[in-house]
This record gives structure tokens, sequence and C-alpha cells, in this order.
């Protein structure tokens, strides 16, 4: 693994990068930090150039700022770690946030997409005004104007399934905390604020794909891939465990997405050298 920071606009961004062959960059969600897939990169760095990365402000890198932040802003920062790190394209898997940044980056920047899977973004503004999760961002805002992060962050703990029953590595336990702040305060209003891009997903000239994990049925967060899937035309997907998977059973994880990121890299014939004839 070599590690470094990547300066862009406003702040100097820390990333990993493990592996060679096609470029896989993996966003996080809250916490944006390159340590929740380090378990999974690390797995699939046999067969993908595995590009992870803590987002602005948050962790090791640096631009916190009070002011809320766009989506926009997230997504640019993604795609200057793919010019920047990946020779301008690249296959996109994110989680939760991240996989709303991820739908953000392939609405605004296409270009520098290969792929995209986009695993339980909580995009909760696709579901029906009168559902329950529909009004989980106005909730956690409130909480944190009223309690700050740490009435925040439990309550959000509180509604992620299976939170509780495994332990985090310390270290990234302690930077998540140390973010979140930032979380509730500047990027909250931007993942709020997320409203799906039907017309330009649906024209994607690449391969898009809504998951969730199979642990988390009927969850605010899991359903609306089902509906972003349906209205955009592409492929739902059921993931294994539960929506932090990727910490509670990495090796497991990763098998999924190894096969989905290989489908999507093979669509014209051609797969990543190390994969072809690789028992896993």
């Amino acid at each position: 693994m070599r590690s470094g920071v990547f300066e862009v606009e406003g702040a100097g961004l820390y990333y990993e990068v493990r592996g060679t062959g096609p470029a896989l960059l993996m966003i996080s969600g809250a916490g944006g930090d390159a340590g929740y897939y380090s378990g999974i990169a690390a797995t699939l760095s046999d067969a993908f150039m595995v590009i992870s990365y803590d987002r602005r402000g948050n962790s090791r890198s640096s631009g916190r700022s009070r002011a809320p932040m766009e989506l926009a802003v997230q997504a640019a920062d993604a795609r200057a770690l793919i010019d920047g790190l990946a020779g301008g394209r690249a296959l996109v898997f994110g989680n939760s946030g991240g996989a709303i940044i991820g739908l953000t980056l392939a609405a605004l920047h296409p270009e520098v997409m290969a792929g995209l899977i986009a695993h339980e973004p909580p995009a909760v503004n696709v579901l029906p005004d009168t559902d329950p999760g529909h009004g989980f961002f106005a909730e956690l805002a409130a909480l944190y104007e009223q309690g700050g992060a740490p009435a925040a962050g439990r309550r959000f703990a509180e509604t992620i399934r299976g939170e509780g029953t495994y332990r985090w590595p310390a270290d990234l336990w302690k930077r998540f905390l140390g973010n979140q702040d930032h979380l509730f305060g500047t990027e909250w209003p931007g993942f709020a604020a997320f409203r799906l891009d039907e017309t330009v997903l649906k024209s994607a000239p690449f391969p898009v794909v809504l998951g969730a994990g199979a642990e988390d049925r009927g969850t605010y967060y899991a359903r609306p891939s089902i509906e972003i899937a349906r209205r955009i035309g592409a492929p739902w997907v059921e993931f294994p465990g539960i929506h932090m998977e990727f910490l509670r059973n990495p090796a497991q994880f990763a098998s999924a997405v190894r096969v989905l990121a290989t489908q999507m890299h093979s669509r014209d014939g051609d797969v990543p050298e190390l994969w072809q004839g690789t028992a896993q």
C-alpha cells in the first residue's frame, strides 16, 4: 500500500492505493475515511488498483469548514483523484453517503466513469412523502442543533441495523468520532438536499448498479436503492450482510464487489490479468 496527500482546490486529500490494474475508486460514507475499506481493498488489490481516501475535512484530509458543503464539491474531489491517480477513468464504488456522492459524480462528470456501484445510498428524497424514512435527515439535523454531535451520532447509530454487534478498529473509531461535527454541521445539508438526476443517469454511457445488504431489507437506507434502480432502469443486486459489512466481514463483502467490478470492467471482453483463472 502506498499513501499520500493529493492537493485539490481548498484541501489536501489523504489517499491510499493498493495493487495494480483497472482503477477502482472507493468512496466512504459518514466519517469519510479510507480506513473503512482497508480490508476489502487489500483483498481486491490482486486484480484492481484500489484507491480509497479520506473525504475533504475528514480524518487525515484538510479542508474542514463550518460552511455547508455542496455535493458538487465532493464530486469534484472524486473526479480530481480519478484524474490524478487513475489516468482519468475509474470504476467507482460508494457506500451510504459515498453512494450519494457516486451518483452525483456520475451525473456531473460521466467522462471519468467506467462504472458505478452504489451500495445503500440513503437518498430518502426518492421515497414517498408519507414514508417514515423521508424525515431522516431533518430529524438528525434537529438533534444536532439541540444536543450537538453526540446526540445526533447516538441516534444515527441506533438507526443502522447491526451496529454494536462487532468491533471497529480502534484507530478508525477514534477518527470517526473526531469527524462527527464535520459530518452533521458541514456535510449533512448536502446529503439531505440530494436529488436524483434521472435523465442523465438513464442515458449513462457506463454501467450503473444499485444494491443493498441482505440483512438491511426494509430499512430507510436500503429501500431508496430499489427505487433509484427502477427510475433509471439500472440493475439492482443484493449484497451480503449489513450496511457496514465491509467492516464486519471484509472477505465476504469483497467477493461480491469483485464479481460486480469484474463484470463491469470486462463487458468489452477484457478482464483484469490477475483475475483470469484465479480461484477465490
